[in-house]
């Protein structure tokens, strides 16, 4: 498992009985995680005062229980990143902390390539990858089917200071982007895509990822450049194992340059439980022309 360790402003407090304790900056936050099903017990106090706790519906769903006061929105910072968060519906806040494993690799292999990188960073969300692959220097096309989430990804990058560089904001279906993208003969040295489970395009376009994946990520494959560098999926499908993402990824792009595929659980550590670490999801990669060298574990 490859784990986001280097966090200043986030920090994984403790888990136990379907929930995280979890600090973002100065903020206490307890949201629910099924992977949590062990019942230790909840000895840290933080736990019983947090700013804001979300609760599941019966009848599905769920909302915040504001505790203590707290901003509607505020920042948190990862190196030179700066991320702005707020509790959501669905108990998100708009940043996947995991995630840090995935951008410090696509920085590597940005820096290392000693060349202008080309990056496509698909379902880009509120834009922790594109921000990242700013930062490292990349070019970067970051495409997601929600406005509110690609203003929200600008913002992000205003805050990180990469919001004038090279970068184009679209809100698109991204199946019928990357079909569009083949006709027109674009490519990409890079290629990052975080598919939802099931979603909805801004025409009503259903998405369900099991029946889906595998011919997205052949589309995807015929927008790599002449000399890639690599393709990424992220997935908290359970159902979708990091084996077979890492296969799909061997049978389409491993298949087309060459590639070492690899994949791998991504997780947080643990601090009141040194040497603990929560799985998160699944990350698997297919590497090309020297880019192995940044893959960590």
């Amino acid at each position: 498992m490859r784990t986001a360790d280097r966090w200043k402003d986030y920090e994984l407090i403790d888990c136990s009985d379907g929930q995280r304790l979890e600090r973002w900056k100065d903020i206490i936050l307890v949201r629910p995680d099924p992977q949590v099903i062990w019942k230790t017990p909840k000895e840290n106090p933080l736990w019983f005062t947090p700013h804001a706790v979300y609760n599941r519906s019966n009848t599905g769903g769920g909302s915040w229980q504001i505790n203590r006061k707290m901003p509607d929105v505020w920042q948190v910072g990862y190196d030179e990143l700066r991320f702005s968060i707020k509790t959501m519906g669905f108990k998100h806040t708009g940043l996947f902390p995991e995630q840090a494993v995935n951008w410090d690799m696509t920085a590597r292999i940005i820096k290392q390539a000693g060349r202008p990188v080309k990056v496509l960073n698909l379902f880009a969300y509120t834009g922790g990858a594109t921000v990242s692959a700013l930062r490292a220097g990349a070019a970067v096309t970051h495409v997601d089917a929600s406005k509110g989430m690609t203003l929200w990804a600008k913002e992000n990058a205003a805050s990180s200071g990469v919001a004038g560089e090279s970068v184009r904001w679209l809100v698109d279906d991204c199946l019928k982007f990357v079909q569009r993208e083949i006709r027109r003969g674009n490519s990409y040295d890079i290629i990052i895509m975080d598919p939802p489970s099931y979603g909805r395009g801004p025409g009503g376009e259903v998405w369900k990822l099991e029946n889906e994946i595998y011919s997205f990520v052949e589309e995807c494959s015929k927008l790599l450049s002449e000399k890639p560098l690599m393709i990424l999926i992220n997935s908290y499908t359970t159902g979708l194992s990091p084996s077979v993402m890492e296969y799909i990824l061997a049978e389409t792009a491993g298949k087309q340059t060459g590639g070492i595929t690899v994949s791998d659980e991504i997780g947080l550590p643990v601090s009141s439980k040194p040497g603990r670490v929560l799985p998160c999801g699944a990350s698997a990669v297919c590497l090309m022309n020297g880019a192995e060298k940044a893959y960590q574990k």
